[in-house]
């Protein structure tokens, strides 16, 4: 009868419609990523080629390499450590590179490193500047921050105070607080560096550290030696300026080998023995 007939669908239809939307989509999904790909191929050879071209180009040449800041150390040695030289063009270097390697030598402290379009490299140093001579077996020089930065070598400076009795333990860490003995050997070197110190660091020949009882310093034309002990440093440069007025104004007293400052109370000078008297300690 009609009434009872049902319309069946057409699953096979379905389902191949479903199969070449399918197939569309995987295809559209094929040439964009192939669409991709080649603008990445053909962008990225725009690119190759470019920075071909302008590292390269002559107008980028470094005509002129200025460089700032030297001192104990040459221009000419400043490029070879950089390596490079007046010709190059500006925007195939490295700042970065250039910079670290600059900072590789044990004399550079600090560095920076500028292009100045359209030919020009720009190079500024701050070099380390050595405040003495730290003799630990092997001898070091340490800069004005207490720092190592350096073995000392033939060709480096030996004018400098040379400070024994410290360990490697002593030395100034990042970080960490500095021993007492170090911190007593950094303030005498500052006080040192001061135009109208009585004991300038150029006469300094030698600080000797003694954990116990602290720092003697052998300065002027015989190494005379200057008890300081520690702390007070300001008022025991007094005293000292003192005495040696004293022994300048009064003639009638010989030099003298040592001076002792230990207990600013009670100042003990050594005087030099001569043909004429015993050399005393005499008191003042």
């Amino acid at each position: 009868m009609l009434g009872n007939n049902h319309i069946r669908k057409n699953h096979y239809k379905g389902t191949s419609t479903k199969r070449r939307v399918r197939i569309l989509q995987r295809f559209i999904f094929c040439f964009e990523m192939v669409a991709v790909v080649a603008i990445l191929t053909v962008m990225s050879f725009v690119f190759i080629l470019g920075h071909d071209f302008v590292t390269q180009c002559d107008y980028f040449r470094a005509d002129n390499i200025t460089i700032r800041g030297v001192h104990r150390l040459s221009k000419q040695q400043i490029l070879e450590q950089a390596n490079i030289n007046k010709g190059i063009n500006i925007l195939s270097v490295n700042l970065s590179i250039i910079r670290n390697t600059l900072l590789a030598h044990p004399w550079i402290a600090e560095a920076e490193v500028r292009r100045e379009l359209p030919n020009i490299i720009s190079i500024g140093i701050k070099e380390h500047k050595p405040l003495a001579i730290l003799d630990l077996g092997r001898k070091f020089l340490i800069n004005v921050n207490g720092e190592v930065f350096k073995e000392l070598t033939a060709s480096d400076p030996d004018a400098l105070p040379i400070v024994s009795g410290l360990q490697f333990s002593d030395l100034n860490i990042p970080g960490e607080s500095r021993s007492t003995s170090f911190d007593a050997v950094m303030e005498v070197l500052r006080f040192g560096q001061k135009p109208d110190s009585i004991l300038p660091n150029r006469i300094i020949r030698k600080i000797r550290v003694d954990r116990q009882i602290g720092l003697t310093l052998f300065a002027f034309d015989r190494g005379r030696a200057i008890k300081l002990g520690y702390h007070d440093y300001i008022d025991k440069y007094k005293r000292l300026e003192s005495v040696l007025f004293y022994l300048k104004e009064k003639r009638c007293f010989p030099d003298f080998n040592s001076i002792d400052l230990n207990h600013l109370d009670r100042i003990v000078v050594n005087l030099v023995k001569d043909e004429l008297s015993a050399g005393d300690h005499k008191e003042v």
